[in-house]
């Protein structure tokens, strides 16, 4: 026997069971499963009203998955594209800006890990960090190695 079909609600809720999503992304997402008669708007806001759809925690959760091995330039495109913009984006921006030329040496140390000799690797390691979304100032300070022990 089959499963019974889901109601627009409980795959809204499947869906933010699953991981955050952001409003733009989950009304996407159910628009495939609507029904004459569904209203996905009137849908989305009753779950942004109790509190189970939150814009907020989609960015930390976004920010959170994908801080660790991108950019400051690649993760804002990212919540951009799911609609964020703003205050939010705003305050996000800065404080992924404090971090960012720690981030950028740990993914250079976990791909590469030793100071590059020749023009030739240079190049190869900084597009690396770039395609990443990484600043070139962030990519350049990754790149010189960790530092010292007694330096810090």
């Amino acid at each position: 026997m089959p499963a019974p079909q889901l109601s627009l609600k409980g795959r809204a809720l499947r869906f933010l069971s699953m991981r955050e999503h952001s409003r733009l992304e989950l009304g996407r997402k159910l628009a495939r499963y609507a029904e004459e008669g569904d209203d996905v708007e009137a849908l989305l806001d009753f779950l942004e009203k109790n509190n189970w759809l939150s814009q907020e925690r989609f960015a930390e959760s976004l920010v959170h998955r994908k801080a660790g091995r991108f950019g400051n330039s690649r993760v804002m495109a990212e919540l951009q594209s799911h609609g964020l913009n703003g205050e939010a984006l705003a305050e996000i921006k800065a404080s992924l800006a404090d971090t960012e030329t720690a981030r950028a040496s740990e993914v250079w140390q976990r791909k590469f890990g030793t100071v590059a000799v020749d023009a030739a690797e240079r190049a190869k390691q900084m597009r690396f960090l770039l395609q990443r979304g990484f600043s070139q100032r962030a990519a350049r300070i990754a790149m010189q190695g960790a530092p010292d022990d007694d330096e810090l």
